[in-house]
């Protein structure tokens, strides 16, 4: 018996919301455990004395001009939304009445 744990290819699509059929689960499953394998090789490398760092150059305060530009339009918004009612996204509701 193998102790390496099993991807759940199922649970993985239903939350990045996409369907797959049988051949890109066997795919997908394939290339995640590739993923995880690469990060628990990644996990072994000494890092004793290595200073953190968010980029590989030091850059700061580095910021776009704050142009205004078109808004997404309410459709492509949306489309990813998995509940929608009149141009809004459903969510449940989570303040209770006092």
């Amino acid at each position: 018996m193998s102790d390496k744990p099993t991807i759940d290819i199922n649970y993985v699509a239903k939350l990045a919301r996409i369907e797959l059929d049988e051949n890109e689960k066997a795919k997908f499953s394939a290339q995640l455990e590739q993923v995880l394998d690469y990060f628990k090789k990644l996990s072994e490398v000494n890092v004793d004395g290595v200073e953190p760092s968010a980029h590989a150059h030091s850059i700061y305060n580095v910021w776009r001009d704050d142009i205004p530009t078109a808004a997404m339009p309410v459709e492509e918004a949306l489309m990813n939304a998995p509940a929608k009612r009149d141009n809004q996204i459903v969510v449940p509701k989570v303040v209770d009445e006092a």
